[in-house]
């Protein structure tokens, strides 16, 4: 019994130590991805774990985004059929106390039971298509988004893998 309960008092404490997903490569199904459509025109991913909040999500992607333009001798880009997902995990409870009810290995509940859904966690996939502009063409261009000044502004709150 005493080993039992170590083991979920350590399980427990490590899953309150998960961190938000830092920006690197996707690994394990988490970080950015990126592949070539045509000569200048990118998709881009960032998919973050359940402790990685939307902004950060969309942050990363941003920040992708610019250093594929400027690896790519382009001053600004343009971003098309930007999608944020979401997927939320719930935790599933079935109350007995108001009279007689199980809960079945399919999934199902039967009897006079009374049934709850708790969301557990959310997790964020954001993907979007970019356009490389070069030679400062996105320069007047309202939709455009400055590189460098991508870079200059979110850099500071990229967090990498240590």
């Amino acid at each position: 019994m005493r080993g039992w309960l170590s083991m979920l008092v350590l399980a427990v404490t490590v899953s309150g130590c998960v961190t938000a997903t830092p920006y690197q490569p996707a690994d394990g199904g988490y970080g950015y991805a990126d592949q070539r459509i045509e000569d200048r025109r990118f998709r881009v991913t960032f998919s973050g774990n359940d402790a990685t909040p939307r902004a950060r999500v969309e942050n990363y992607l941003l920040f992708r985004a610019a250093e594929i333009t400027l690896a790519n001798g382009g001053t600004h880009f343009l971003m098309g059929d930007v999608a944020t997902e979401s997927q939320t995990s719930y935790t599933q409870t079935l109350d007995t106390r108001f009279g007689f009810g199980y809960y079945s290995t399919f999934g199902g509940a039967a009897g006079l039971g009374v049934g709850t859904s708790t969301p557990r966690s959310t997790r964020y996939d954001a993907q979007a298509y970019i356009v490389v502009l070069e030679d400062d063409q996105g320069r007047d261009d309202l939709k455009a988004f400055d590189a460098r000044q991508v870079q200059q502004h979110l850099g500071p709150t990229i967090v990498r893998p240590e």
